[in-house]
């Protein structure tokens, strides 16, 4: 990629303005194009997409970014799955390595959630593990994987998260000894604890919440001290929450001082979407 200009004295908000317009007039580019294009490091050009996304100008994907579409309020499934992907992808690695032989675990349609079945898909070497899901991405990822059996509850359709809502799943939960729920948020806050967009995706994930001996929120940072339509679990109920290393250190601090464990992993590296290793570190409340 060839642009004009000296590369070295062009200002933050200018290169912006150039990565945008690059977005916009191919739909996708990539950070290494980017760095290579504008003459700056690869951690820059991170931190302008960063921006830009903040901004809700692009949408971070693997290895760059791509145009934002139309779409609903919430927004396209494989969209959402792009925001923040490496957070997600370390978020979702960190809460595989929690998942234990002969454990029966609940998971939710969530697209962080996806990211943990990936991971659970690479891993391997589970036996006698039952996964309970609401979500038919995080289905199909783990219907082949030696050692897992996949329970789906019943339900109706939803087609903005493929997954299944109502009562009729809700009461699935309660038939199983769930040893672990792992559930993603719309929002989080110390007030409200985890809440979701729709009521029909809280029903459901009351219901896993409810039958766990342990609840592990995997939230990336954009979800932190915000509140969304529905709560599904306060505070209170979180065992631990996996989140990445720019969760904010005053709700962080309070967490802790509740007895709540708090895993925040620090982005060092390329995550990829096929669930093979990515760079990090964890941190306990940073």
């Amino acid at each position: 990629m060839s642009l004009p200009g000296d590369h070295s004295d062009v200002f933050a908000r200018e290169r912006q303005d150039q990565i945008l317009s690059l977005v916009d007039e191919r739909g996708r580019v990539r950070v290494a194009e980017l760095a290579v294009g504008l003459g700056v490091s690869s951690v820059t050009i991170r931190k302008d997409l960063a921006i830009l996304e903040t901004q809700r100008k692009i949408v971070r994907a693997h290895g760059g970014a791509m145009s934002v579409p139309a779409g609903s309020s919430e927004g396209p499934f494989e969209i959402r799955t792009a925001l923040q992907a490496e957070e997600k992808a370390l978020i979702g690695a960190a809460a595989a390595a929690m998942v234990e032989s002969g454990e029966s675990i609940a998971i939710d349609a969530s697209t962080t959630a996806l990211y943990l079945a990936k991971a659970l898909r690479h891993r391997g070497g589970l036996r006698q593990t039952t996964v309970i899901t609401n979500g038919i991405r995080i289905a199909n990822e783990l219907a082949e994987v030696p050692g897992i059996t996949v329970v789906m509850p019943g339900g109706s359709l939803r087609w903005e998260a493929m997954s299944l809502v109502g009562s009729l799943g809700a009461e699935t939960f309660e038939r199983f000894n769930v040893q672990k729920a792992f559930v993603g948020s719309v929002g989080f806050s110390l007030e409200s604890g985890l809440s979701d967009a729709t009521e029909e995706e809280a029903q459901v994930k009351r219901a896993m919440v409810a039958g766990a001996r342990e609840v592990i929120a995997i939230v990336d940072h954009t979800k932190w001290e915000r509140d969304s339509f529905a709560t599904f679990c306060r505070t209170a109920q979180i065992s631990v929450v996996l989140t990445d290393s720019a969760a904010p250190d005053g709700m962080v601090r309070e967490l802790l001082a509740r007895g709540i464990e708090v895993k925040a992993l620090m982005v060092e590296g390329a995550a990829f979407l096929d669930g093979s290793p990515v760079g990090s570190k964890a941190q306990d409340g940073h």
